[in-house]
C-alpha cells in the first residue's frame, strides 16, 4: 500500500452506516463541503488496535460540526463502534484513522440548510509523520506568512476543512526552502501552532506552551501537560512572542499525527534535543500503549 494514492487502495471504508469497498467510496463533484469547506474531520492513531482517546476525538468531531451549523446523524457511542469495527475488519493495528462528516450536494450556493450531513471513517497503516531520522534530530520550521485568524473571522477551535488552507500553503512554502515544516503566528503576531501540531518551548527547566486561544486546544497538547506536570515540571500556558524563542533550549511539537516531535531549528534558531523532549517523546509512546511510565 506505501506510495498508492487514496483513492485507489484495497480496504473498506465506513460511509453513511455502510461498509463499502474503498474505491467505492466516492462523492459527487458539486457537494457543498468541495465549494464551500462546509466539512469537519478528526485525525486520530490507534495503538495495539485501540484509537488513543477515541471518545474525545468523536466528542470533538461533534462539537466541530455543531460551530459549522450542522449536525452529525450519528451518536457518539455509533461512530466509536464503527471505529472499531472498522480497525478490527481492516486488521489494522498500528494506523491512523480519519473521520469525516460533510455538506451534501442537495442545495449548491453558499447557503446549504437542506443538505445531506454525511460521514465517513477511514483507517489505514501509517508511519510517523515526520521520518524517524528527522524526528529525533529534530526538525526544521520556517516562519510562515500566514497567520492563524482570530476567533471574530472563523470558528477557530473547530476542526474544520477551511481552516486547513493556509496551513497548506505554509507547509508548501517551508518545505520549497528545505524546512520540514512551518511556524505560524497568530493574528497579533504570537507564536501559536506549526500547520498540524501544538508548540512547546522548554525554557529553565519549564515548559512553555502558547495559550489556545484563537487555534485548536489539541487533545495531545492536554495529554502532554499532564504527563508533564506528573513529572513535575512546571507548564506555562501564556502569550509567546517570537522573540522568545531565543530563550528556549528545546522545543518540540505535539499532534496526533506528529506525536511528540523535537524541533531542531526555527528560521536561524537552533535547539538541542535535550532532556525534557526525551521525557516526552518516552512518556508519550508508553500512555498510548497503555503502558507504565518508567
Amino acid at each position: 500500500m506505501a506510495g498508492a494514492s487514496y483513492d485507489d487502495r484495497d480496504g473498506v471504508i465506513w460511509y453513511d452506516s455502510r461498509t463499502l469497498p474503498w474505491r467505492d467510496a466516492r462523492l459527487h463533484v458539486l457537494s457543498h463541503a468541495l465549494h464551500y469547506a462546509s466539512s469537519v474531520f478528526e485525525g486520530e492513531r490507534s495503538y495495539g488496535g485501540e484509537v488513543f482517546k477515541l471518545a474525545e476525538h468523536t466528542d470533538r468531531l461533534h462539537a466541530s460540526a455543531d460551530a459549522m451549523g450542522f449536525e452529525i446523524p450519528y451518536t457518539s457511542e455509533q461512530i466509536n463502534d464503527a471505529t472499531n469495527a472498522l480497525l478490527e475488519t481492516s486488521g489494522i493495528v498500528d494506523g491512523y484513522v480519519r473521520p469525516v462528516a460533510w455538506r451534501g450536494s442537495e442545495m449548491m450556493g453558499v447557503s446549504a440548510q437542506q443538505n445531506t450531513i454525511h460521514l465517513a471513517i477511514a483507517a489505514w497503516e501509517w508511519p510517523s509523520y515526520f521520518s524517524p531520522e528527522a524526528r529525533m534530530k529534530g526538525i526544521r520550521l520556517q516562519t510562515a506568512k500566514w497567520k492563524r485568524p482570530s476567533p471574530e473571522s472563523g470558528p477557530v477551535h473547530a476542526k474544520a476543512a477551511g481552516l486547513y488552507m493556509i496551513c497548506t500553503l505554509s507547509k508548501h512554502a517551508a518545505e520549497k526552502d528545505g524546512f520540514d515544516d512551518a511556524l505560524m503566528l497568530d493574528y497579533r503576531g504570537r507564536v501559536s501552532e506549526a500547520t498540524g501540531a501544538n508548540i512547546f518551548l522548554a525554557i529553565d527547566g519549564a515548559l512553555h506552551t502558547p495559550d489556545p486561544d484563537c487555534f485548536l486546544n489539541g487533545i495531545t497538547r492536554r495529554t502532554i501537560i499532564d504527563l508533564a506536570r506528573g513529572r513535575g515540571i512546571e507548564v506555562i500556558e501564556r502569550a509567546i512572542m517570537p522573540d522568545e524563542l531565543a530563550n528556549a533550549q528545546e522545543v518540540f511539537l505535539t499532534g496526533t499525527a506528529a506525536e511528540v516531535t523535537p524541533v531542531g531549528t526555527i528560521d536561524d534558531a537552533t535547539f538541542q534535543v535535550g532532556d525534557i523532549t526525551r521525557q516526552m517523546v518516552e512518556d508519550y509512546d508508553h500512555t498510548v500503549r497503555g503502558e507504565a511510565l518508567g
